[in-house]
């Protein structure tokens, strides 16, 4: 049975001179990350792929240094769309998203809609895994695409009540029958040093 694991960034360090995409893991993320991918039970990964979004990119490379594999990228993987906004400052954030997930058929303050980005995402992991052949597969993304995708595999309407309670989580299903394994577990401890 082959394992795709869909995997969310951890922490960043926020740059609100920078565009969100833009921004880089924090040493704290970093280290996060590599605990993550010294785990044994992820098995042995035979692709990895990650959004276009630097914070993504850089995950996946720490993903990708352990298990001896290149980086693959596809635009499709990138967080829902919100550069009509930018940065928000995390209460008025939370405030946003909630409305963004309560209403998957509008756009939030000119946000990409969730049906879209959830049809997005769903579309491109199809795509990549029509072409995967090997062992386990990794998505490396965002936190809002993860739950959206999350919300169609369990076949359960969009709501945040799915949504990782922070950023560095994981989720896993089956490649070929896209039936969750389990749903968000934390990559590391936050505490971990």
């Amino acid at each position: 049975m082959s394992v795709a694991y869909f995997i969310t960034h951890p922490e960043v360090f926020v740059d609100p001179s920078k565009p969100v995409p833009q921004w880089h893991l924090s040493d704290q993320g970093v280290q996060r990350m590599r605990n993550f991918a010294s785990r044994s039970d992820l098995g042995h990964l035979s692709a990895i792929w990650a959004s276009t979004e630097t914070k993504a990119i850089e995950a996946a490379g720490i993903l990708a240094g352990h298990f001896g594999l290149p980086v693959n990228v596809h635009h499709g993987l990138h967080e829902n769309d919100r550069s009509a906004t930018g940065f928000l400052p995390p209460p008025e954030f939370d405030r946003v998203a909630d409305t963004f997930f309560a209403n998957p058929q509008e756009s939030v303050l000119g946000w990409e809609r969730a049906v879209d980005a959830q049809a997005r995402v769903a579309a491109t992991v199809d795509e990549i895994l029509q072409g995967f052949k090997g062992a386990n597969i990794a998505f490396v993304s965002h936190g809002g695409v993860g739950t959206l995708l999350l919300c169609d595999y369990l076949k359960t309407p969009i709501s945040r009540d799915l949504d990782q309670p922070f950023q560095g989580h994981f989720w896993a299903f089956e490649g070929t029958s896209r039936r969750v394994i389990h749903q968000w577990r934390e990559i590391a401890s936050r505490d971990h040093k």
